[in-house]
């Protein structure tokens, strides 16, 4: 069976949720993620969103 809603959510966003994530710099990249780093709120990439779970260094 299909998933015919998969990423509704995502294609009223923006350029459909992607841009420059605020951590790595990685270009159109989706950006679903907000995370404080260095007291500014930024957009981040899920891959980012991980590395900083797992306890990885936030560098800018």
């Amino acid at each position: 069976m299909s998933k015919s809603h998969r990423g509704k959510g995502i294609h009223e966003l923006v350029a459909h949720g992607r841009g420059v994530c605020g951590r790595c710099k990685k270009n159109n990249i989706k950006i679903l993620y907000e995370q404080e780093i260095n007291g500014e709120k930024a957009k981040i990439c899920k891959y980012c969103k991980a590395a900083i779970k797992n306890g990885k260094p936030v560098t800018l």
